[in-house]
């Protein structure tokens, strides 16, 4: 009975966090998953979050992550996917580096971290 709870406020901390803007949201965590934002981010080395770039290397192809993602769901988890202009590159070409020391930051393939897909 337990696990329900946990998972529940996982989202709603990951939704409470996103929505301030304080962290962002990785679009092929189970959690968070976006679809075409996940598609684009494993091909193309990284995702935008609310203007940012975030290189990142994912150790998988995007089917894993979809998979990943309907296990999640298939298990009761709730996904509160963040809007798809949230990951909308800036127009105007300028890009602004995301994180602080977090850029390049490796995403492993375990079922830990953001509900099963992803750090």
């Amino acid at each position: 009975m337990r696990k329900p709870v946990e998972v529940a406020l996982t989202v709603v901390a990951t939704v409470a966090m996103a929505s301030c803007g304080r962290q962002r949201v990785d679009p092929c965590a189970a959690a968070t998953f976006n679809e075409q934002a996940c598609q684009n981010a494993v091909t193309g080395g990284g995702y935008y979050w609310n203007g940012s770039w975030y290189s990142t290397s994912y150790s998988h192809a995007y089917p894993y992550y979809y998979d990943q993602y309907h296990s999640f769901i298939s298990r009761g988890g709730t996904v509160v996917s963040a809007p798809g202009t949230s990951y909308s590159r800036p127009s105007g070409g300028t890009v602004v580096r995301g994180g602080f020391g977090s850029s390049g930051e490796a995403h492993g393939g375990s079922a830990g971290g953001h509900g099963g897909a992803g750090e």
